[in-house]
């Protein structure tokens, strides 16, 4: 955002002052406090975590003043503590939602029944709320982003995710007027459609990361999700069900995502895609119908043409989250939403043979990975989102490695938040 500093400054300079509730003390949590307290005019004077020890060395780590941190469950405890100048931790998720002395909620959980919990709270109680937890927003974002927008409220991904990063491209590219070919990311690792937390358990060891999370991002759920995101955002679609998922260069790439005639491998335009070997980038191909342009970006040193590369080498994560709360809070503005609503999918796939009576126990674990498909394959195939797996879901007869889990497939053995939100929303679809 160009000029957040003197925003910011002015905000501060005034004695005001953006004030963030955090949900979610892991990697994303800590480093988003450490980041905003090197900044002005805003903090979060609010930190959830089940393990509140994990919320208290955030912000240690940070270097808050250990008199500075309150420990309490106690909404009006809470809302004098901040009034007065401290941070608070809670084990209590929701009770931030709730806090008077809060603008901003933003959910760093990554756990999609706890991330539509904590959506849905924030926007009951006019918070603006910024998702990290892109597995809520594939599952039920359209009807939160409806809710936000209906309580003037703004319902919002996150700059430095991959999904916000290449909006940021898309944005750029469509506000010149660009042709858009494809959208897309690197993959950092070799997918391998069998990671589970065993699997991945010595490698998160060594990188410090729960291997849960990394047999998600190994098993290529966590990419199919995020390209899902893009997806809803841009009305962009994958061009075969899981992507392409090509090895190259960011050289090749204009070259290989053209169209099959053209001597690509694509069968349509406006695409979402993954690419091995150009992580932790993101990119957009784009294109131009103007002769003067071609001429201008080739003296640019952009390429050859007819097809150009926009690419961003880096994503910060939850560094860079701060300008989403900041976008949020000023502009009334997301960074990226499901602006199209579902237009493609992430569904669960069998990560192996599975039995009549087994649960599925969620995303990055033994059970099923996700796979994105466009909105009418998932309708045709009946299939089940992949932010719906967990204890509660059972299967009703046996699946095979590698079939699509649909609905016919299980029951549900009872219900939760992020299920009660996805029947609303296909029901106002349906009608």
């Amino acid at each position: 955002m160009l000029g957040l500093k003197k925003r910011l400054s002015a905000l501060a300079k005034d004695g005001g002052l953006i004030r963030v509730g955090l949900i979610g003390a892991g990697q994303m949590g800590r480093g988003l406090i450490s980041q905003i307290e090197a900044m002005v005019g805003m903090r979060v004077v609010a930190t959830a975590d089940l393990f509140v020890e994990q919320a208290k060395n955030a912000y240690l780590k940070a270097r808050v003043p250990a008199a500075q941190i309150a420990e309490t469950n106690d909404l009006e405890e809470a809302d004098k503590r901040i009034a007065a100048g401290q941070v608070v931790v809670t084990s209590d998720a929701l009770l931030v939602t709730h806090l008077h002395h809060v603008d901003v909620i933003v959910d760093a959980t990554g756990i999609p029944d706890i991330g539509a919990k904590i959506a849905w709270n924030a926007i009951m109680n006019k918070k603006h709320i910024v998702m990290l937890n892109v597995e809520a927003d594939v599952t039920v974002g359209p009807l939160l982003k409806s809710m936000a927008d209906a309580a003037g409220v703004v319902y919002t991904g996150t700059a430095g995710d991959e999904p916000g990063a290449i909006m940021e491209l898309y944005d750029f590219a469509d506000a010149l007027g660009f042709d858009i070919i494809a959208l897309g990311k690197g993959k950092n690792n070799q997918l391998n459609l069998a990671a589970n937390p065993d699997t991945a358990k010595e490698e998160a060891a060594a990188k410090g990361s729960s291997p849960k999370m990394l047999a998600s991002f190994q098993d290529g759920t966590k990419t199919m999700v995020e390209m899902t995101a893009v997806a809803n955002a841009t009305g962009f679609v994958p061009d075969v069900p899981g992507m392409h998922g090509p090895k190259a260069t960011v050289q090749e790439l204009p070259a290989l995502l053209s169209l099959q005639e053209n001597g690509g491998i694509l069968g349509r335009t406006k695409i979402v895609e993954y690419v091995n070997g150009v992580a932790p980038g993101v990119f957009a191909i784009i294109s131009s119908q103007m002769e003067e342009v071609h001429h201008e970006m080739t003296y640019l040193k952009m390429g050859d043409g007819p097809n150009y590369i926009l690419y961003r080498p880096y994503h910060l994560t939850s560094l860079e989250t701060p300008l989403s709360v900041a976008q949020a809070y000023f502009d009334r503005t997301p960074t990226i939403a499901p602006y199209y609503g579902m237009v493609a999918e992430t569904v669960a796939v069998a990560k192996k043979s599975l039995k009549n009576g087994e649960a599925l126990d969620g995303i990055g674990g033994y059970t099923a990975y996700g796979r994105i498909v466009t909105a009418a394959d998932k309708q045709r195939l009946n299939a089940l989102p992949i932010g719906l797996i967990g204890r509660n879901v059972r299967l009703k007869r046996d699946v095979e490695l590698g079939q699509v889990i649909t609905y016919d497939d299980v029951e549900f053995t009872e219900s939760n938040m992020i299920l009660q939100l996805r029947q609303l929303m296909d029901m106002n679809a349906n009608q």
